[in-house]
């Protein structure tokens, strides 16, 4: 077994005395994908915060491999609204040479952008501009909150599909929350139901057959989850649209996530 990417191992984060996250142990290995998802307030930010070092840690600990490249995607893009800024311009903001991000813009698929202004993009472009900036990183892991947040509903399945392929490509781990239950689960390996700690992990198939997920989400969320899953076995263009004969090909994940159930 190789060495994972990330460990938690019992991490907990205190608000006011308050435990957010609480107790949570996982490991993200090269290939894995793995969604966090849970209701509002559940600390699922706060734990990618943690991941990041950008959130001081309570108790427990992070571990992350040596020498390890992240590649990060945040919810929302905000920049100033009077301030110009294109596409090319917000790239190099990175520190990273022109060419390495106009390829990192054509592997997201919004290599046509490079002399458009950020201000005039749609939320999908947006989303793919900040993809693109992570990776232009070579990370060996990304992590994305809410990846397809303002991306319509074509757009989010296109989103991850390519969050697949660049798995494949970069051989990269990657740790992503959304709230797209229904996409998420044909994109992803493994789940992970936190609400302040972890309530139960998975595949997505075994997922939503658990107690304490459909406790969390309902039994309507959680048979329909099923039957997508089973179903969803092809893959999107940039525009979301179905290409005929892709298949999504089976992607086995490493059961390294461990949980206490409280």
């Amino acid at each position: 077994m190789t060495e994972p990417l990330v460990t938690l191992d019992h991490l907990t984060v205190l608000f006011d005395e308050r435990p957010v996250v609480d107790r949570v142990n996982l490991k993200v290995h090269r290939g894995d994908i793995i969604t966090v998802i849970g209701p509002n307030g559940a600390g699922k930010t706060t734990l990618i915060k943690a991941i990041l070092g950008i959130q001081k840690v309570s108790s427990g600990q992070v571990s992350l491999q040596k020498n390890l490249v992240i590649g990060y995607v945040p919810q929302h893009l905000t920049l100033e609204a009077t301030l110009p800024l294109s596409v090319k311009r917000f790239m190099l903001l990175s520190g990273k040479p022109l060419a390495k991000c106009a390829s990192a813009l054509a592997r997201t698929g919004v290599g046509h952008l490079l002399d458009a202004s950020v201000h005039h993009l749609s939320g999908g472009e947006k989303q793919r501009l900040l993809l693109a900036r992570a990776l232009a990183r070579k990370p060996d892991l990304l992590v994305l909150d809410e990846p397809a947040q303002g991306v319509d509903i074509n757009g989010q399945a296109a989103l991850y599909d390519l969050i697949r392929q660049l798995r494949d490509d970069l051989n990269c781990g990657v740790i992503m929350i959304s709230h797209d239950l229904h996409l998420v689960m044909a994109a992803t390996d493994k789940v992970i139901c936190l609400n302040q700690h972890v309530c139960c992990s998975g595949t997505p198939a075994d997922i939503s057959h658990d107690p304490a997920f459909i406790e969390t989400f309902g039994q309507p969320v959680a048979e329909s989850l099923a039957v997508y899953h089973h179903h969803h076995n092809h893959r999107h263009d940039l525009h979301g649209n179905v290409v005929a004969g892709g298949q999504h090909g089976a992607h086995t994940g490493h059961e390294e996530c461990d949980h206490a159930h409280h």
